[in-house]
């Protein structure tokens, strides 16, 4: 008997067994879909970071306050770093465009938590309202959708020019063109001059799609007396250059700092990319511990599998022995089983491979709101091989069982 005539005869018990092969089928598909679900929604996650961060270039680097996190270390609360004031973010700001051609850009975050008024309209108070310059949008990967970007003019004159983020845009405007409306937060008219193009974050898309963006002087002068936090965002002229450039600006913002020698940083400086490869570690992880859960699932259902195929093989006791008697040797017995048992594994297999595809894109949509559908084609190779290994290890004791029976007694069996 050959390996067609096998899987045909194999289908034909299948469909024999109807609800029996459907349940077993049941079994092996949980077992695929979380394995499979699980490693989509890693692997979604990760293209949308991937994505996010790419706009960003390898060469761009942050440079914000040092966080003291309150902690008492031997008796001794740790030491307080002061902010970065706008005096040093500007000094760096011109001498690094000045000494080493690179382009920098200064932001302050100027409210978190802003109501968005336009005539009856008004947006949910989560609106953050950051002060910045033209060099902002591009630094840190922001299109555009509809009129432009803040200019010098603006800048230079502390106008009350407003680029709106995406849902902003659409929560006041709706289908209304936007451009040179007059808008009203924290006590102030804005006049809008720009819309940015839908960017999404993870959780929610707070930071991206939730932002209103004005000049940074004007954003001081709305601040008032109130300190703001200033961050720098900086970008090596060349990608080549990013390694020493980020030592280069480290230099400099020590001098501008006054930080001692072999003294430690008074400030973060930290790259683009490297929160994307921390993920990336992340996610190397979960992916581990996702592939571990799914082999414990389909370990439980190959036990479950093993057993329906001896209770197969004790139905079917006369029937293995009709077949011994007209010729059949144990290896085709032997055979026969193991391809029932891969069939089944195979059939609950791609149940599985789709449910966990749908199930892991909308776990990572609902954590990232502008992922893509991802379709993991390592993974559904994976989790079809990992079927056929099920089946062969699920399949094995009951077909050598199966082939060991004597046909005389076999064919006695009632």
């Amino acid at each position: 008997m050959n390996i067609k005539e096998n899987v045909d005869e194999g289908l034909r018990s299948i469909q024999s067994n109807l609800l029996r092969t459907v349940l077993t089928a049941l079994i092996i598909a949980i077992g695929i879909t979380s394995l499979v679900g699980i490693l989509t929604a890693i692997e979604g996650i990760q293209n949308f970071v991937n994505r996010s961060f790419a706009d960003l270039g390898a060469n761009t680097f942050t440079v914000e306050n040092r966080v003291d996190e309150g902690f008492r270390r031997g008796g001794r609360r740790e030491k307080q770093y002061p902010v970065i004031n706008y005096q040093e973010a500007s000094d760096f700001s011109r001498r690094f465009r000045n000494e080493y051609g690179g382009t920098v850009s200064l932001s302050a975050n100027i409210g978190g938590a802003v109501q968005v008024n336009y005539l009856s309209k008004k947006t949910n108070p989560n609106i953050n309202v950051m002060g910045a310059d033209d060099d902002f949008l591009g630094i840190k990967g922001y299109k555009i959708d509809q009129g432009r970007n803040l200019n010098r003019n603006d800048l230079e004159n502390s106008v009350n020019a407003a680029v709106l983020g995406q849902e902003v845009a659409r929560n006041l405007f709706g289908n209304i063109d936007p451009i040179n409306k007059e808008v009203t937060f924290m006590g102030a008219h804005y006049k809008v001059v720009g819309v940015l193009a839908k960017k999404g974050s993870m959780g929610g898309g707070t930071d991206s799609d939730r932002i209103v963006i004005i000049p940074l002087d004007n954003g001081r002068g709305l601040a008032a007396n109130r300190a703001l936090t200033y961050n720098i965002t900086a970008s090596a002229p060349n990608v080549e250059d990013g390694e020493n450039m980020i030592e280069e600006a480290r230099g400099l913002m020590r001098r501008i700092r006054g930080d001692k020698l072999g003294t430690e940083d008074s400030f973060t400086l930290e790259r683009a990319d490297a929160m994307a490869k921390e993920f990336e570690n992340i996610t190397g992880y979960l992916r581990i511990g996702g592939f571990g859960i799914g082999i414990i699932t389909l370990l439980g259902a190959s036990i479950a599998l093993m057993n329906i195929m001896l209770v197969s093989v004790t139905e079917r006791t006369r029937e293995i022995g009709i077949r011994k008697s007209l010729g059949a040797t144990p290896r085709v017995i032997r055979f026969q089983f193991l391809i029932e048992a891969i069939v089944v594994c195979i059939l609950g297999g791609i149940g599985g491979l789709f449910l966990g595809i749908i199930i892991g894109n909308v776990i990572s949509n609902s954590i990232s709101t502008d992922a893509n559908f991802v379709v993991p084609w390592l993974w559904m190779a994976m989790g079809i091989l990992v079927c056929v290994v099920v089946g062969v290890l699920a399949g094995i004791y009951p077909a050598i069982k199966a082939s060991r029976l004597d046909p005389i007694e076999a064919l006695r069996y009632e």
